[in-house]
Protein backbone atom coordinates (compact mmCIF):
# COMPACT_ATOMS: atom_id res chain seq x y z
CA UNK A 1 0.00 0.00 0.00
CA UNK A 2 3.02 2.15 0.94
CA UNK A 3 4.43 2.20 -2.71
CA UNK A 4 1.28 2.62 -4.29
CA UNK A 5 0.69 5.82 -2.97
CA UNK A 6 4.19 6.94 -3.29
CA UNK A 7 4.11 6.07 -6.97
CA UNK A 8 0.40 7.58 -8.00
CA UNK A 9 -1.22 10.90 -7.80
CA UNK A 10 -4.13 11.64 -5.39
CA UNK A 11 -5.62 14.76 -5.11
CA UNK A 12 -8.10 15.28 -2.85
CA UNK A 13 -10.75 18.32 -2.96
CA UNK A 14 -9.71 21.29 -1.71
CA UNK A 15 -11.80 24.02 -4.01
CA UNK A 16 -8.48 24.35 -5.94
CA UNK A 17 -10.98 25.38 -9.11
CA UNK A 18 -13.54 26.75 -7.19
CA UNK A 19 -14.06 30.20 -10.17
CA UNK A 20 -14.86 28.08 -12.72
CA UNK A 21 -17.76 29.12 -14.67
CA UNK A 22 -19.63 25.85 -15.07
CA UNK A 23 -22.32 28.42 -17.05
CA UNK A 24 -19.36 29.90 -19.08
CA UNK A 25 -20.73 29.87 -22.90
CA UNK A 26 -18.35 28.90 -25.44
CA UNK A 27 -18.32 32.24 -27.36
CA UNK A 28 -15.36 31.74 -29.58
CA UNK A 29 -16.10 28.54 -30.81
CA UNK A 30 -18.41 26.76 -32.74
CA UNK A 31 -21.19 23.97 -32.30
CA UNK A 32 -23.10 21.65 -34.55
CA UNK A 33 -24.30 18.08 -34.72
CA UNK A 34 -22.30 15.72 -37.45
CA UNK A 35 -22.81 12.64 -38.72
CA UNK A 36 -20.77 9.50 -38.51
CA UNK A 37 -20.58 6.98 -40.56
CA UNK A 38 -20.00 3.64 -38.68
CA UNK A 39 -20.88 0.31 -39.17
CA UNK A 40 -22.79 1.13 -42.32
CA UNK A 41 -25.15 3.65 -40.40
CA UNK A 42 -25.09 6.97 -39.78
CA UNK A 43 -24.48 7.76 -36.22
CA UNK A 44 -25.10 12.09 -35.01
CA UNK A 45 -22.55 13.16 -32.92
CA UNK A 46 -22.13 16.88 -31.18
CA UNK A 47 -19.25 19.01 -32.53
CA UNK A 48 -17.87 22.10 -30.88
CA UNK A 49 -14.34 23.75 -31.86
CA UNK A 50 -12.83 26.76 -31.41
CA UNK A 51 -13.36 29.68 -34.15
CA UNK A 52 -9.38 30.29 -34.53
CA UNK A 53 -6.78 28.86 -37.18
CA UNK A 54 -4.36 26.26 -36.67
CA UNK A 55 -4.36 22.51 -36.12
CA UNK A 56 -5.66 22.32 -32.62
CA UNK A 57 -5.92 18.80 -30.05
CA UNK A 58 -9.35 17.02 -30.03
CA UNK A 59 -10.98 15.10 -27.43
CA UNK A 60 -13.73 11.93 -28.30
CA UNK A 61 -16.17 12.10 -25.51
CA UNK A 62 -18.53 9.20 -24.68
CA UNK A 63 -21.96 10.01 -22.53
CA UNK A 64 -22.98 7.49 -20.09
CA UNK A 65 -25.78 5.29 -20.64
CA UNK A 66 -28.30 8.25 -20.14
CA UNK A 67 -27.62 9.33 -22.91
CA UNK A 68 -26.24 12.81 -24.84
CA UNK A 69 -27.67 14.99 -22.09
CA UNK A 70 -27.66 18.87 -21.81
CA UNK A 71 -24.90 18.89 -19.31
CA UNK A 72 -22.42 16.89 -21.93
CA UNK A 73 -23.48 19.71 -24.66
CA UNK A 74 -22.25 22.79 -22.03
CA UNK A 75 -18.89 20.87 -21.06
CA UNK A 76 -18.17 20.05 -24.44
CA UNK A 77 -19.07 23.68 -25.72
CA UNK A 78 -16.35 24.89 -22.11
CA UNK A 79 -13.51 22.96 -23.82
CA UNK A 80 -14.01 24.26 -26.92
CA UNK A 81 -13.77 27.37 -25.63
CA UNK A 82 -10.55 26.44 -23.98
CA UNK A 83 -9.48 25.59 -27.30
CA UNK A 84 -10.25 21.93 -28.10
CA UNK A 85 -12.24 20.25 -30.65
CA UNK A 86 -14.68 17.74 -29.44
CA UNK A 87 -16.86 15.16 -30.58
CA UNK A 88 -19.83 13.47 -28.83
CA UNK A 89 -20.88 10.62 -30.56
CA UNK A 90 -24.65 9.58 -29.85
CA UNK A 91 -22.93 5.87 -29.08
CA UNK A 92 -26.72 4.19 -28.27
CA UNK A 93 -28.67 6.07 -31.26
CA UNK A 94 -29.93 2.34 -32.41
CA UNK A 95 -28.71 -0.31 -29.72
CA UNK A 96 -29.34 0.84 -25.97
CA UNK A 97 -26.74 -1.71 -25.23
CA UNK A 98 -24.41 -2.32 -27.78
CA UNK A 99 -21.54 -4.44 -28.07
CA UNK A 100 -18.29 -3.39 -27.06
CA UNK A 101 -16.92 -4.19 -30.82
CA UNK A 102 -19.96 -1.94 -32.13
CA UNK A 103 -18.69 1.25 -29.43
CA UNK A 104 -15.32 0.36 -30.57
CA UNK A 105 -15.74 0.75 -34.11
CA UNK A 106 -17.74 3.98 -33.81
CA UNK A 107 -14.87 5.32 -31.26
CA UNK A 108 -12.41 4.38 -34.45
CA UNK A 109 -14.36 6.39 -37.09
CA UNK A 110 -14.68 9.31 -34.70
CA UNK A 111 -11.08 9.24 -34.59
CA UNK A 112 -10.87 9.10 -38.60
CA UNK A 113 -13.71 12.00 -39.17
CA UNK A 114 -11.62 14.38 -36.86
CA UNK A 115 -8.51 13.02 -38.74
CA UNK A 116 -9.99 14.88 -42.05
CA UNK A 117 -10.54 18.08 -40.07
CA UNK A 118 -8.40 21.09 -40.67
CA UNK A 119 -7.86 22.28 -37.39
CA UNK A 120 -7.39 19.28 -35.83
CA UNK A 121 -3.65 18.09 -35.03
CA UNK A 122 -4.33 14.26 -35.29
CA UNK A 123 -1.37 13.36 -33.06
CA UNK A 124 -3.01 15.22 -30.06
CA UNK A 125 -6.36 13.55 -29.61
CA UNK A 126 -7.97 12.33 -26.81
CA UNK A 127 -10.88 10.13 -25.51
CA UNK A 128 -12.73 10.57 -21.86
CA UNK A 129 -16.12 9.17 -21.13
CA UNK A 130 -18.78 9.11 -17.81
CA UNK A 131 -20.45 5.76 -16.45
CA UNK A 132 -20.39 3.53 -19.45
CA UNK A 133 -18.41 5.80 -21.44
CA UNK A 134 -16.04 5.66 -18.36
CA UNK A 135 -15.35 2.04 -18.92
CA UNK A 136 -14.95 2.20 -22.86
CA UNK A 137 -12.24 4.84 -22.32
CA UNK A 138 -10.68 2.42 -19.45
CA UNK A 139 -11.58 -0.36 -22.31
CA UNK A 140 -10.22 1.40 -25.36
CA UNK A 141 -7.12 3.53 -24.46
CA UNK A 142 -5.03 0.77 -23.94
CA UNK A 143 -6.32 -0.88 -27.33
CA UNK A 144 -6.61 2.46 -29.51
CA UNK A 145 -2.95 4.13 -30.24
CA UNK A 146 -4.83 7.12 -31.92
CA UNK A 147 -5.58 8.20 -28.20
CA UNK A 148 -2.41 9.89 -26.34
CA UNK A 149 -3.89 10.51 -23.25
CA UNK A 150 -7.85 9.67 -21.54
CA UNK A 151 -9.82 11.06 -18.79
CA UNK A 152 -12.39 8.03 -17.06
CA UNK A 153 -15.20 9.16 -15.44
CA UNK A 154 -16.73 7.25 -12.63
CA UNK A 155 -15.96 3.84 -14.66
CA UNK A 156 -16.27 0.11 -13.97
CA UNK A 157 -13.16 -1.15 -14.74
CA UNK A 158 -13.97 -4.57 -13.19
CA UNK A 159 -17.47 -5.12 -15.60
CA UNK A 160 -17.67 -6.64 -18.82
CA UNK A 161 -20.12 -4.21 -20.09
CA UNK A 162 -23.92 -4.61 -20.89
CA UNK A 163 -23.02 -8.08 -22.51
CA UNK A 164 -20.42 -9.32 -20.61
CA UNK A 165 -17.31 -9.24 -22.68
CA UNK A 166 -13.90 -7.84 -21.95
CA UNK A 167 -13.14 -6.19 -18.43
CA UNK A 168 -11.03 -3.16 -18.63
CA UNK A 169 -8.79 -4.07 -16.04
CA UNK A 170 -7.59 -7.38 -18.42
CA UNK A 171 -6.05 -4.96 -20.78
CA UNK A 172 -3.48 -3.04 -18.54
CA UNK A 173 -0.85 -4.22 -20.03
CA UNK A 174 -1.67 -2.91 -22.96
CA UNK A 175 -2.01 0.77 -22.03
CA UNK A 176 0.49 3.28 -23.04
CA UNK A 177 -0.71 6.84 -22.46
CA UNK A 178 -0.92 8.50 -19.56
CA UNK A 179 -5.13 8.43 -17.92
CA UNK A 180 -6.92 10.61 -15.27
CA UNK A 181 -9.60 9.03 -13.28
CA UNK A 182 -11.99 10.67 -11.48
CA UNK A 183 -14.47 8.92 -8.66
CA UNK A 184 -16.73 10.02 -5.78
CA UNK A 185 -16.29 8.09 -2.84
CA UNK A 186 -20.05 7.99 -2.71
CA UNK A 187 -20.21 5.67 -5.96
CA UNK A 188 -22.64 2.64 -5.04
CA UNK A 189 -22.44 1.38 -8.68
CA UNK A 190 -18.84 1.87 -9.28
CA UNK A 191 -17.61 1.16 -5.40
CA UNK A 192 -14.48 3.29 -4.78
CA UNK A 193 -12.98 -0.17 -3.19
CA UNK A 194 -12.46 -1.33 -7.09
CA UNK A 195 -11.18 1.76 -8.16
CA UNK A 196 -8.68 1.46 -5.67
CA UNK A 197 -7.85 -1.75 -6.42
CA UNK A 198 -7.68 -0.60 -10.60
CA UNK A 199 -5.24 1.97 -9.25
CA UNK A 200 -3.16 -0.53 -7.62
CA UNK A 201 -3.14 -2.98 -10.49
CA UNK A 202 -1.79 0.10 -12.69
CA UNK A 203 0.89 0.61 -10.21
CA UNK A 204 2.18 -3.24 -10.01
CA UNK A 205 2.08 -2.53 -14.17
CA UNK A 206 4.07 0.32 -14.04
CA UNK A 207 1.64 2.39 -15.63
CA UNK A 208 1.26 6.11 -15.27
CA UNK A 209 -1.84 7.57 -14.15
CA UNK A 210 -3.62 10.05 -12.08
CA UNK A 211 -5.97 9.66 -9.41
CA UNK A 212 -8.60 11.97 -8.16
CA UNK A 213 -10.69 11.11 -5.45
CA UNK A 214 -14.03 13.39 -3.94
CA UNK A 215 -14.80 12.37 -0.98
CA UNK A 216 -18.90 12.10 -0.60
CA UNK A 217 -19.77 12.23 -3.99
CA UNK A 218 -21.69 9.83 -5.86
CA UNK A 219 -21.97 8.09 -9.34
CA UNK A 220 -22.41 10.45 -12.30
CA UNK A 221 -22.03 13.87 -10.02
CA UNK A 222 -20.64 15.78 -12.95
CA UNK A 223 -24.44 16.15 -14.33
CA UNK A 224 -27.71 17.29 -12.50
CA UNK A 225 -30.66 16.51 -14.04
CA UNK A 226 -29.24 16.26 -17.40
CA UNK A 227 -27.60 19.83 -17.15
CA UNK A 228 -23.77 20.51 -15.65
CA UNK A 229 -23.62 20.44 -11.68
CA UNK A 230 -22.67 24.12 -10.26
CA UNK A 231 -21.04 21.79 -7.50
CA UNK A 232 -17.67 23.03 -5.90
CA UNK A 233 -16.44 19.26 -6.51
CA UNK A 234 -18.16 19.55 -10.64
CA UNK A 235 -16.30 22.69 -10.99
CA UNK A 236 -12.81 21.20 -8.81
CA UNK A 237 -13.05 18.04 -11.73
CA UNK A 238 -13.71 19.99 -14.55
CA UNK A 239 -11.15 21.94 -14.28
CA UNK A 240 -8.78 18.79 -13.50
CA UNK A 241 -10.34 17.23 -16.69
CA UNK A 242 -8.97 19.98 -19.26
CA UNK A 243 -5.51 20.64 -17.33
CA UNK A 244 -4.73 17.01 -17.48
CA UNK A 245 -5.49 16.97 -21.53
CA UNK A 246 -3.72 20.75 -21.14
CA UNK A 247 -0.51 18.68 -20.36
CA UNK A 248 -0.71 15.65 -22.26
CA UNK A 249 -1.71 16.30 -25.10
Amino acid sequence: MERLFASMLVIFLVGIACGVDMNKTAMDANNETVQIISGGINYPAYLAAPSEEGKLPALVLMHSFNGLEQGYKSMIDMLASEGFVVIAPQWQTFNGTPRDVVVGQLITDTVAYLKTRNDVDSDRIGLTGFCAGGRYTMLFLPQMDEFKSGVAWYGFPYSGGFNNESKPVELIDELKAPMLIIHGTYDQASKIADIYRYAAALNDSGKYFELKVYQGQPHGFMIDKGQLSQSDAAKDAYWQMATFFKRTL
